[in-house]
C-alpha cells in the first residue's frame, strides 16, 4: 500500500448499529453494504457474528455479496466468538477478523479482574487462533487512550508477534484530545519494534466532539486506517464521520497529504439512505451532509457566491453529490425515463426493485405536480414491504379539529384478512395509533414519533420514523406519504412487522 493512502473502514452497520433505535434488518443491512461498496469503503465491519443467530446472519449474507470491499466480523477474545466470526465470514472474497481485549487499568480492575500479564497471553492465543481462519486480522486495545503507553506498546508488539496485520488504538469513551492522539499514535510507532509489520488504526468516539479532529491528527502521526461511520452514528455521542474525514483529506491536501479510494460523490446518497433506515435525521448544521451545509443566507455571502462559488464554499455540492431539487419528472414521465433518471442519481436497481419503485413513484406523482430529486430518493430507499408481511396497512380515515370528536376509521390486512376498528384519541395521531393497537394488540411502548419532510411545500412527501420499545429491545418502523397521519399508520404498522420478525417466535403478533 502506498504510505499515503489511507484505508477507510466503516463501522456503520457493527458500532452505528449499537446505538438505540439503530437496528436494521437484513433488507436495510444488504442495501447499505451495497451502498458502501460502491462508494469505495475499503473495509466493511458487517456486525458483531457472536451476539446473535440475527447478527450472524447478516455478516454471513453481507460475506457472501460483496464484490470488492474487505468483510470484517468483530469477535471478542473468547474462542467461541472467534470461530463464530470465522463461520460467518466463509463466503467473503476477502474476509477480516477484529478481535479486540481492554488495555486500561479501571477495565482489567473492575470489568475483567484480569492482571496485565495474563491478557497479554489472551491476545496471544485468541489473535492465533483468529490467524488459523485468515491472514487479515485486527487486534484493539479497547480503551487504548487510557492505557499506560509503555503497557499499550507491549500489547501491540504482542499481538503483532501472534499475527494481526492491523493494529487499532481505539479511544473508546471519547476521551483524548488531537495533540494527545498525536503523541500516542507517534510514540506506538516509533516504540513497538515490530510496528512495520502492521498498519496502525484509529476508533475515535465523539464524546467531547473531538472524533473528526483526532482521528486527522493520527494519521499525520502515521495511522493509515481511519475507523468511521456514516453520519457520525454509533453508542453514545457517535463515531468519527465519515464524510468529515474523508472530504477534510480530499479538500486540505496541503495539511493532510493523503489519499482515499471513497468516490465522493456517493457521500449525499449514502447520508440520506443511513438517515432512512435509522430514522435518525442529521442536524441541518451538521458538516458535508447537514441541509445547510450549502446554504447562504446572509447577503455578503450570497452575493460573494453569485460572483465566484470559492468565495464562501470550500466544496462543491456536486463533489458529495448533492444536486439541486429541480423539477425532473411528473406523472406522464414513462419507466424508461424513469430509470434513467435513478441511473443518473447513482442507483442501482434490479428489475423487481425498479417496477415497485416506479408503481410507487407514479403513484405520487398522481397525488403531487411537482417531483423533486429528494422525493424520488425517498421512493427508492423506501422499505418495500413484503406481500408476505402479516401486517399491511389498506385504509384510515380521520376526524379532528377543536370541534367534536377526534377518530381514527383504521382497516388492516392481517394474515390475509381485512379488520377495520375505529377509536377515538386525544388528537388525529393518538386515534390512528390506538386504533392499530386495537387491531393488533401488544405491549410495546411508543418511544419516538418522528416527522420529516422531504422537500418543501404543503403536498411534500412526510417521512415517519416510529420507534417502538418491547423489553429490552428497540424496534424502528418508517413509513412515507403525501398525508402525514398515512405516512404515520404506515411507520407504526411497518415497527410492528419488524418486532414481530425481532421476535422470532412461534407466537403471531396479530390475534
Amino acid at each position: 500500500m502506498a504510505q499515503d493512502r489511507v484505508i477507510i473502514f466503516d463501522t456503520t452497520l457493527r458500532d452505528g448499529e449499537q446505538s438505540p433505535g439503530n437496528s436494521m434488518n437484513l433488507e436495510e443491512k444488504l442495501l447499505v453494504a451495497d451502498a458502501l461498496d460502491a462508494m469505495g469503503v475499503d473495509v466493511i465491519e458487517a456486525g458483531f457474528a457472536m451476539a446473535s443467530n440475527g447478527d450472524f446472519e447478516s455478516v454471513h449474507a453481507i460475506a457472501k455479496r460483496i464484490k470488492n470491499a474487505v468483510v470484517c466480523s468483530l469477535a471478542r477474545a473468547k474462542t467461541g466468538d472467534i470461530e463464530r466470526a470465522a463461520e460467518a465470514l466463509k463466503p467473503a472474497k476477502q474476509p477480516r477478523i477484529h478481535t479486540f481485549m481492554s488495555t486500561s487499568p479501571i477495565h482489567l480492575k473492575y470489568q475483567f479482574k484480569m492482571s496485565e500479564e495474563e491478557v497479554l497471553d489472551l491476545i496471544a492465543t485468541t489473535v492465533k487462533l483468529a490467524r488459523k481462519y485468515t491472514d487479515n486480522v485486527e487486534w484493539s486495545a479497547m480503551d487504548a487512550t487510557r492505557t499506560p503507553l509503555p503497557y499499550l506498546c507491549r500489547a501491540f508488539e504482542v499481538a503483532i508477534k501472534a499475527g494481526a496485520t492491523t493494529v487499532n488504538v481505539p479511544d473508546t469513551v471519547g476521551y483524548t484530545a488531537p495533540d494527545e492522539y498525536f503523541n500516542i499514535i507517534t510514540t506506538i510507532k516509533n516504540t513497538v519494534p515490530n510496528i512495520d509489520k502492521a498498519i496502525i488504526s484509529t476508533h475515535c468516539q465523539n464524546d467531547l466532539g473531538l472524533a473528526t479532529a483526532n482521528s486527522l491528527a493520527a494519521i499525520r502521526a502515521g495511522a493509515r486506517q481511519i475507523e468511521c461511520t456514516i453520519n457520525g452514528i454509533g453508542e453514545r455521542a457517535g463515531n468519527t464521520a465519515l464524510e468529515e474525514v474523508v472530504m477534510t483529506i480530499h479538500t486540505r491536501r496541503d495539511l493532510y497529504p493523503f489519499t482515499t479510494g471513497i468516490k465522493t460523490e456517493h457521500i449525499m446518497r449514502c447520508s440520506r439512505l443511513i438517515t432512512s433506515v435509522t430514522g435518525q435525521q442529521v442536524q441541518n448544521n451538521k458538516a458535508i451532509v447537514g441541509a445547510n451545509a450549502f446554504a447562504h443566507e446572509s447577503g455578503i455571502h450570497q452575493d460573494g457566491v453569485l460572483k465566484h462559488a470559492g468565495t464562501y464554499e470550500i466544496m462543491t455540492p456536486e463533489s458529495v453529490g448533492l444536486t439541486k431539487s429541480n423539477l425532473v419528472m411528473g406523472k406522464h414521465s414513462g419507466r424508461h425515463a424513469f430509470k434513467d433518471k435513478i441511473k443518473d442519481m447513482g442507483f442501482e436497481l434490479g428489475d423487481n426493485a425498479l417496477e415497485e419503485a416506479f408503481a410507487r413513484f407514479k403513484d405520487l406523482a398522481d397525488k403531487k405536480k411537482e417531483i423533486y430529486d429528494e422525493d424520488i430518493i425517498a421512493l427508492v430507499d423506501a422499505r418495500i414491504a413484503s406481500k408476505n408481511d402479516p401486517i399491511q396497512f389498506s385504509a384510515l380515515k380521520v376526524i379532528c379539529g377543536t370541534v367534536g370528536e377526534q377518530t381514527a376509521e383504521m382497516t388492516l390486512i392481517i394474515d390475509g384478512t381485512p379488520k377495520t376498528a375505529k377509536v377515538e384519541g386525544v388528537g388525529s395521531v393518538d386515534a390512528t395509533f390506538k386504533a392499530i393497537k386495537t387491531l393488533v394488540p401488544h405491549e410495546a411502548r411508543l418511544k419516538l414519533y418522528q416527522v420529516h419532510g422531504v422537500t418543501a411545500g404543503t403536498d411534500a412527501q412526510a417521512e415517519v420514523t416510529v420507534r417502538l420499545m418491547d423489553g429490552e429491545r428497540v424496534i424502528n418502523g418508517h413509513g412515507s406519504d403525501t398525508d402525514t397521519l398515512v405516512a404515520s399508520a404506515k411507520a407504526y404498522v411497518d415497527a410492528l412487522c419488524r418486532l414481530k420478525v425481532a421476535r422470532k417466535d412461534v407466537e403471531d403478533i396479530a390475534t
